[in-house]
């Protein structure tokens, strides 16, 4: 291994904060949305003590309305521009909202929210009058946003198939017909246009209100991006892909704790090779317009940059996968030192502390020498730190020894806590609750507790562990069912903020 250019051991200052997506926010428009109900659950994190939201990816939702799986790596979710914030900027009025249909308040029935937020904010962008701030964030971001407004476009009038199945002369982005293309529908492209303006100038105002409750928000980015996305149409060289624009080779993990075949994500796996022509620049961008949106970084599925499991495209599952090099350090090296070209980072920017590693599943000891290298913290899941086996190790603790870490109870793949006690064998429990000495009426909290107590620097609780209540986010290998929960606003007591917070303080964080 090369020699780090990162500093070996970093002060930290001890942290604490809540995992909720931005869609589980409460409100009364299907769906959670950046705007008053954001702010208020910003002023709950203050009042608990919190110093941290961590949030699942932003970009636009598709097939099963996963946020790992979208139609852009750069565009922002336009089902969470505010329709409260719009009322505010005299783009919409609630007599547009009279007719808004009811929906379940702690369940997202995706296809009919999206329809009914898809018509009041289509109506919204396509009345929009361009003005100089418009124009000059069209500018700013043309380097994704002409192709992705143009990749949304046509797909709208190809009845959403996926790229590959579009007409030739479009699927290979013909100069001459991607031309005309742009002229014949340039209300649909301006229309996106719109839409992420409005997402981009909601996002900045949320942004800044929580950076003024001194509150920092961690971003998610999904190592692999959608096959059927304006990346990959738009960027062909960057990936294996077959001529007609299909993966030859996809994206996965072999069998582990979460499914006995292995996870076949199916994304198309990045050419390396001719990233590093580039000098990175498109993952550059990518992670540019992230620190931009937020402060810190998860960089999910980490281990992708050491090695990866490649799946032969016409392979079912995960199963026949084998592992193959990522680029290691270098990488990281050449994205920290472009990123300091940037004025908003500068010279002395430093990568390391705006990055946590995911690092679960099956990691090697090259995998935890590149993140150490890097100096960015890994992350330990305390509910898969009690089987037997590991607490018969001399010294062993769930909370783990080390600061450069960030613990967590469960993260949105995992059940809640108060679940995955309930669905343990009575051996298990006894573990726990001796481990814990407690009596499990209360495991929420007995767990929360071990977190914000553990070393590690950071300790990132879900919402759902905080409030002893609600339904795990996504279970992995599931394709329906997923990413639906919210919480309503009556679940947060006056009880559970002054308990957060003074538990927080007893912690040191």
């Amino acid at each position: 291994m090369e020699s780090s250019p990162y500093p070996a051991t970093m002060k930290f200052e001890r942290k604490s904060g809540v995992l909720l997506h931005i869609t589980s926010l409460p409100g009364p428009w299907g769906m959670g949305e950046l705007g008053p109900q954001a702010r208020a659950f910003g002023e709950f994190l203050a009042a608990a003590g919190q110093k941290l939201w961590q949030i699942l990816p932003t970009g636009p939702i598709d097939y099963g309305a996963s946020p790992y799986s979208s139609p852009s790596a750069f565009a922002g979710n336009h089902l969470l521009i505010s329709f409260d914030e719009l009322i505010e900027e005299g783009l919409l009025t609630k007599r547009n909202l009279v007719n808004f249909p009811q929906f379940d308040p702690h369940q997202i029935d995706f296809p009919a929210v999206i329809a009914a937020r898809e018509k009041i904010l289509f109506r919204v962008a396509d009345r929009f009058v361009p003005d100089a701030e418009f124009e000059a964030f069209c500018k700013r971001e043309a380097g994704w946003l002409d192709d992705y407004t143009l990749f949304m476009a046509i797909r709208e009038t190809q009845a959403k198939r996926a790229w590959t199945e579009w007409p030739a002369v479009l699927r290979d982005r013909d100069s001459h017909a991607l031309e005309k293309t742009r002229e014949r529908l340039f209300k649909r492209v301006r229309r996106h246009a719109v839409l992420q303006y409005l997402f981009s100038r909601h996002w900045k105002k949320t942004a800044e209100f929580f950076r003024a409750l001194n509150i920092s928000i961690i971003s998610d980015l999904p190592v692999f991006v959608a096959g059927d996305s304006s990346d990959v149409w738009a960027n062909r060289e960057l990936f294996f892909l077959n001529a007609d624009g299909t993966p030859s080779v996809v994206s996965g993990v072999p069998p582990d704790y979460f499914s006995e075949t292995g996870q076949r994500w199916g994304n198309p796996l990045y050419d390396w090779a001719a990233h590093r022509k580039t000098d990175y620049a498109w993952w550059t961008q990518r992670m540019r317009r992230l620190l931009d949106m937020s402060d810190i970084v998860r960089i999910d599925h980490f281990r992708g940059f050491e090695d990866y499991w490649e799946i032969p495209a016409d392979e079912p599952t995960a199963i026949k996968g084998r592992w193959v090099k990522g680029p290691g350090l270098e990488f990281f090296r050449i994205l920290e030192k472009n990123l300091r070209q940037f004025p908003m980072f500068g010279k002395n920017f430093c990568l390391a502390d705006h990055v946590i590693a995911e690092n679960l599943g099956i990691i090697t000891d090259e995998v935890d020498e590149l993140r150490e290298a890097c100096g960015f913290p890994g992350m330990w899941v305390l509910q898969f730190r009690f089987s037997e086996k590991d607490m018969q190790r001399e010294g062993y603790r769930p909370e783990g020894t080390e600061v450069n870490w960030v613990v967590y109870t469960g993260t949105h793949d995992n059940d809640t806590t108060k679940s995955w006690f309930e669905h343990m064998d009575e051996e298990e429990r006894h573990r726990v609750r001796t481990y814990l000495h407690c009596d499990g009426t209360q495991i929420h909290r007995d767990l929360v507790n071990l977190a914000l107590h553990a070393p590690a620097k950071w300790a990132i609780l879900p919402l759902q562990d905080v409030l002893g209540a609600g339904e795990r986010m996504n279970r992995p290998g599931n394709v329906g069912g997923n990413w639906s929960w919210r919480f309503s606003e009556d679940m947060i007591s006056t009880e559970i903020v002054e308990w957060l917070r003074t538990a927080t303080a007893a912690a040191g964080r």
